[in-house]
This record gives C-alpha cells, sequence and structure tokens, in this order.
C-alpha cells in the first residue's frame, strides 16, 4: 500500500473510532437530559462510524503502524444541544474536507479499496450531519426528536427515519439488513 493512502486510512480509523465512543458518551448525556430518541440517534451514529472504522481498517490490510489522531475537537461533555452541534461540526468536516482529500489521494494511488471505504463514509457523513441539525432542532426547542423509526445500513453506514425505503441508496443494500434502534 502507497504510503499517503496508508497514512490517510489510519488517520480516518481513528477519527472514527474517536467519533464512535464519543458518540456513545454523548448518547448518554442526552438521555440524562431526558431526550430519548436523540440518544438513539447517537447510538445509531456510533455504530455507523464504527462501520466506516472497520472499512478502513480492512483497506489497511495486514499494515501495522501508529494511527493518527484527525482532530481532538468535540471532546468533552456538554448540553445536548452543543454536542450535536460538535458532531454537525465533525461530520461537515469529514464529508467537506478530510475525505475528498484522502480520495483525491487514493485515487491517485490506485487504491480501490480505500477508494470504495471513503465514499462510502463520505455520502454516508453527508446524511449524519442532515439528522443531527434535525436532533438539533427539536433540542433547541425543547423537544426530544419525533423519530420512532431510525435504521442503519451495515454495510455503508448510512442512516435513515423512513422505514419505507427498500434499499440503501449509498451502497444498495437491501433494507431487510437494516438495524433499528
Amino acid at each position: 500500500m502507497n504510503a499517503m493512502t496508508q497514512t490517510n486510512l489510519q488517520s480516518a480509523f481513528g477519527g472514527e473510532s474517536q467519533a464512535h465512543m464519543r458518540y456513545r458518551v454523548w448518547g448518554d448525556a442526552a438521555k440524562k437530559e431526558g431526550f430519548e430518541n436523540v440518544k438513539r440517534l447517537f447510538d445509531c451514529t456510533a455504530d455507523a462510524e464504527e462501520v466506516h472504522a472497520r472499512l478502513h481498517f480492512k483497506a489497511l490490510k495486514d499494515v501495522n503502524g501508529d494511527f493518527a489522531v484527525t482532530s481532538m475537537a468535540g471532546f468533552g461533555i456538554n448540553k445536548t444541544s452543543e454536542n450535536l452541534q460538535a458532531a454537525i461540526d465533525g461530520e461537515t468536516f469529514e464529508f467537506t474536507q478530510m475525505y475528498p482529500a484522502f480520495i483525491c489521494v487514493a485515487e491517485e494511488q490506485g487504491e480501490k479499496e480505500a477508494v470504495k471505504a471513503m465514499r462510502y463514509a463520505i455520502e454516508a457523513e453527508k446524511v449524519h450531519a442532515e439528522r443531527y441539525e434535525e436532533a438539533k432542532k427539536c433540542v433547541d426547542s425543547g423537544k426530544d426528536l419525533d423519530k420512532e423509526d431510525i435504521l442503519l445500513c451495515p454495510v455503508c453506514g448510512y442512516i435513515t427515519f423512513d422505514k419505507t425505503e427498500e434499499a440503501c441508496p449509498i451502497c444498495h443494500t437491501k433494507a431487510k439488513a437494516f438495524i433499528a434502534y
């Protein structure tokens, strides 16, 4: 594997792994504030970030080395609205800056599996930011997220609130494989 793609995948793996744990902690904090559905959204997105981390790890194959941290921003437990804003900012950074640059490098270096993993992530991160924005609007108005259905595509990390979808719009996995939260 080319060194630059390897470094980028390691960085993405570290960032997604951290997001996974950060969202778990923030979900617990949301529950303490009475936002049960926001907790479910954080838990679902935490698992989506794990999907991304696993895809990146798989694309690394048997490569060893230090795993860099993409960002330390967003650490800490704040009010749910602040945690949601930090989540929106992190997801937006990933799909507007981090992954586009990483994909360019991986494409230039012919790393097809890395490109696929990052393309899944970039499209899912856009949706994660949208879901968090919707949750933040609810929380800022003093209400819980008003979604009964929160579903995760276990292949690419896509999240939907619509149980009538037939397939994932990113990876085309059939909806019957989606995980309900």
